[in-house]
Order: C-alpha cells, then sequence, then structure tokens
C-alpha cells in the first residue's frame, strides 16, 4: 500500500500549540491548577513505549476509551503505545471498525477556530481523526483522537491510506485465531495475479476502443440517417400532390361538353400523370436507397450494445485481477444480513481528499439464529505462513464468541471463490451486529459505529453530504487500471432487516447511494 497525503508540510514550528518548552509549561501550570479528582486522572495517563524490537509495517491500531491509550500492532505484535485523549462527555469519540483514508501532515480545523491539528489521520469523511494535540490526562476531545505532538509525528509516515483503526470501548487486543471460513490463499494464484491483471488490462483497453468505436459507427449511422423521415415526408407529400392534380385531371376530362375542352383536359391530364408517375418512381427511388441507411443504423446500434457488454465483462475482469494485488476487507453485517467487500483502488477521488474503494460485491448472507447478538470480532490476516495465513481476532462487543459467530454466517461460495484464493496479508473479516454506518461511502473501507454506546462527537457531526450524480459513474477505463468509480446501483431504499436505535436518535446507516463531498472539522 502507499501514503496519500493531501499535505506534506513540515510540523517543526510548533504554530498554534508554541515551542514544546511553552507546552509542557503550561501542562504543569494546568496540573496544578486542577482538583484532587482530576489530578488522579492525569496520574493515571499511560505512558508511551516502544516495543523493544525491530518493528514492521502497522497493520492495526486499537484506541482503549476506558484506559485512553492507543497501541498499535504490526505481524507479530504491539510496536508502539501512547496516551490519547477522545471525546468529552457530549461529544463522545464513537467505539467502533474504522480506517485511515486520509492523511495531512499540518492540519487545520475548519469548525473549531482554525486549531491546529498535525498529523492528521481521519478515519470518517465527516471529521473523526487521529492527531497530535494537548492531553490533559482524560477524555477531552470534541470527538477525535488526540495523540501525542511527538508521538502523531513520529507516526505519521509509518501508516497508509487503508489501515485499520478499531476504536473500543474496554481494553482489546488481537489474539491468534483459526477457523476454517478465513481465507486460505492460493500460492499458484497469487503468483499468477500480475500477469493475468496485465493481460486483462490489455484485454479491457482493446475492449474500451472497441465500443467506443462501435459507438462512433453508430452515432455517425444515426446521423446520416437523420434526415430520412423528412426528405422521405416530403417525397409523400408530392406525391400525393401529383395523385391529387390526376385525379383533378380525370375529371375534367369526364366533365368536357365539347372536342376543344377535351382535347385541353387531355393534354393537362398527360402533364399531370407524367408528374404524378416522376413523384412516384422518385418516392420508390428514395425509400430504396432509404433501406440501407436503416439497416446500417439497426446493424451498428446492436454492435455498439455486444460492443458495450463486452467492454462491461472485460473492465469487470481486469478490475477483480488488479484488485487480486489488493489486501481484501469484508464486513458481514447482522442487522442487514448483507456481505460488503472493499479493495482500494488507490485512484484519487475525483472531489479531492482520499482514494476511491471497490464497492462492487455486496450480498445477501444467512445467519442461523438472526435475532440473536453475533457481537462486533475483527479478524486480521497478519503474516503469511507455510500453509497459507497466520489470523488474529479483536473483539469490541460481546455476543457470541469469534468462533461461533463465524460458524453462525453461512457465506456464498462464489464470493469466497472470487476473492479467497488471492487474499493477501492485512486481509480482514468483520462481523458485527451492526449496519455500515452512513459515513461508508466510496472514499472509506468500513466505518461501523457501536450503536449501544455514547457517539456524541459522531452524531453532533455534520453528516456527509450525497455526491452529484453527474459524478457517480465512469465508462472509462483508467490509466491506472481500473475503470469507472464503482458505484454500482443498488436497492435505493435498504432497510435493516433488525434495525438497532443509537442513543438519541434513529441509527443512520448506510445507503448504497454514495457520498462524494468532502466535510470539515
Amino acid at each position: 500500500m502507499r501514503n496519500l497525503m493531501t499535505t506534506a508540510q513540515s510540523t517543526v514550528a510548533m504554530r498554534r500549540w508554541g515551542p514544546p518548552g511553552l507546552v509542557t509549561l503550561a501542562a504543569m501550570l494546568a496540573f496544578a491548577a486542577v482538583g484532587p479528582a482530576t489530578a488522579a486522572k492525569q496520574a493515571r495517563q499511560p505512558a508511551e513505549a516502544v516495543a523493544p524490537r525491530e518493528a514492521g509495517e502497522p497493520i492495526m491500531a486499537i484506541v482503549s476509551i476506558k484506559s485512553q491509550q492507543v497501541t498499535f500492532y504490526d505481524a507479530d505484535g504491539w510496536i508502539l503505545r501512547a496516551p490519547v485523549s477522545t471525546g468529552t462527555t457530549g461529544r463522545e469519540t464513537p467505539a467502533g471498525v474504522f480506517a485511515i483514508v486520509e492523511k495531512d501532515k499540518d492540519h487545520r480545523s475548519t469548525m473549531y477556530d482554525d486549531a491546529w491539528m498535525p498529523n492528521m489521520q481521519r478515519i470518517t469523511w465527516n471529521g473523526i481523526a487521529l492527531h497530535g494535540g494537548p492531553l490533559p490526562g482524560y477524555a477531552a476531545s470534541h470527538g477525535c483522537v488526540r495523540m501525542p505532538f511527538n508521538f502523531a509525528e513520529g507516526l505519521f509516515d509509518k501508516t497508509n491510506i487503508g489501515m485499520r483503526v478499531i476504536i473500543s470501548p474496554n481494553d482489546a487486543a488481537p489474539i491468534d485465531f483459526t477457523h476454517p471460513s478465513l481465507f486460505v490463499p492460493k500460492r499458484e494464484a497469487i503468483a499468477a495475479v500480475p500477469s493475468r491483471a496485465d493481460k486483462l488490462s490489455a484485454e479491457a483497453e482493446q475492449a474500451t476502443q472497441a465500443a467506443a468505436e462501435a459507438k462512433k459507427a453508430a452515432a455517425a449511422a444515426a446521423k446520416e440517417a437523420a434526415s430520412l423521415p423528412a426528405s422521405l415526408r416530403k417525397l409523400e407529400q408530392q406525391k400525393a400532390k401529383a395523385d391529387s392534380e390526376l385525379a383533378f385531371a380525370d375529371k375534367k376530362v369526364a366533365a368536357a361538353k365539347t372536342d376543344q375542352a377535351r382535347a385541353q383536359a387531355e393534354e393537362l391530364k398527360q402533364k399531370v400523370a407524367t408528374k404524378a408517375a416522376d413523384a412516384a418512381s422518385a418516392l420508390d427511388a428514395a425509400k430504396a436507397a432509404a433501406q440501407p441507411k436503416r439497416d446500417a443504423v439497426a446493424a451498428t446500434k446492436e454492435a455498439a450494445k455486444v460492443a458495450a457488454t463486452k467492454k462491461a465483462e472485460a473492465v469487470t475482469a481486469a478490475t477483480d485481477a488488479k484488485l487480486a494485488l489488493e489486501p481484501v476487507s469484508v464486513y458481514i453485517s447482522r442487522a442487514t444480513q448483507k456481505l460488503y467487500v472493499r479493495r482500494n483502488t488507490h485512484k484519487p477521488a475525483p472531489d479531492g481528499g482520499g482514494e476511491v474503494f471497490d464497492t462492487s460485491i455486496e450480498v445477501p448472507v444467512t445467519i442461523r439464529n438472526p435475532d440473536q447478538p453475533l457481537g462486533t470480532h475483527i479478524f486480521t490476516a497478519m503474516a503469511k505462513t507455510d500453509t497459507g495465513l497466520r489470523w488474529s481476532v479483536v473483539t469490541i462487543e460481546s455476543g457470541d464468541d469469534a468462533k461461533d459467530a463465524l460458524d453462525r454466517v453461512t457465506i456464498p461460495q462464489e464470493v469466497w471463490d472470487r476473492i479467497g484464493p488471492t487474499a493477501l496479508p492485512r486481509s480482514s473479516i468483520v462481523i458485527s451486529d451492526e449496519p455500515l454506518s452512513a459515513e461508508t461511502n466510496y472514499r472509506t473501507e468500513f466505518v461501523a459505529v457501536l450503536s449501544n454506546h455514547p457517539q456524541g462527537g459522531f452524531i453532533t457531526r455534520k453528516p456527509t453530504a450525497p455526491p452529484p450524480m453527474e459524478m457517480a459513474s465512469d465508462d472509462g477505463w483508467g490509466g491506472n487500471g481500473f475503470g469507472g468509480f464503482f458505484f454500482g446501483q443498488r436497492d435505493p431504499n435498504p432497510q435493516p432487516v433488525n434495525p438497532r436505535r443509537q442513543r438519541g436518535g434513529q441509527y443512520q446507516y448506510y445507503q448504497p447511494q454514495q457520498p462524494m463531498q468532502r466535510s470539515f472539522w
């Protein structure tokens, strides 16, 4: 995976919060001024820690609201720990499952008086993020997760778009886990991915070009035939007029009383008959000439339709092949009884900020005893093994234990066959009672919040706006190998099978109509 930063400016100057010495002095004065209860909270603040080994790339971060601490993990265990400050009462940081969607080295808030929020790593588009900030020793933010300034700065370049962020109400940690339902990749399938992706990408480009040419030919044929109805109508009118004149001449011949009148009428009739014959011949010739053009319109239209179908199939196959090079994330919701798949295309979002995630797979699943809670479990492929992948699980909401939760879900085999053989480390499967949040969109992996925990920092923020309709599709084959923005048209009014209510109002869940507009905090 790669880093994508919308801003990459230096944070050497402390700017809003002043130099480190002033920050320390301010913290000391603040500590001296607080009461015994607050001082006790501060005294229990966790310390920063670094694992005594060489660290790999972070795979996940777990924030404990209870302990006010964040822990980062690589494939072999924890690597970094630090105290944090989550949302205060009324603006609580939502507990749930997230991923980094944007990074900004020198972010300033547009909501909170231009407040400096350095080394910002956004996890929702309505403004929840991890960033550097002051830590009083207790939950004090407006919903974000504040980390120590130096810690946030040192962390910034180590993480990537799409890294899992888990916010847990209580302390949680990954534990080793095995289960037959987890992905078991095939070495030969993974080895074949690059060449297959190149081959199918070339075929998609050819199909796209062929579809464009067929569409152009159909348009040209239609344009050439566009004047036919008017031309034929004019000739038909001329013939009808000539026939009418001929009929009038016949009546005049029949009504003639003298030889002279009859001769004049016969002469007129002959002229009119010639005119009528010429009009009929012209109409017949025009009709004969028009038929090939009409046939060409029908043929090119059908050819364009066939080419468009072949293009769609080729683009889908090529997209799947390209996506097989990326870790795959799966979300299974008891509330909607659906399975959702996300993979990062690394294609920049067209409206600015973040990257596009593929949303092309969303299918129903069968859950045994659907009225009974599953809990919320995050299964993560930590590393390759000789037999496949080594998995861990993090549970942040009780229900069934992780094994039983997986046992209760029947996943369509065709989906597993499509994504399982090429699954890579950092792939994940999330099982939850919750529906996806409405903040899940084409620029996110998954956003799912625990509805039975406070979410003040989420609810008080303005929801991400829906996208302009003209930006909701793209029929091209992108230069990076991904066509379109993957905005499939699905059920326009999905309803949870087992809806859950959040504190303070109706739970806002994911709708396939993807949000586009960037929010600010």
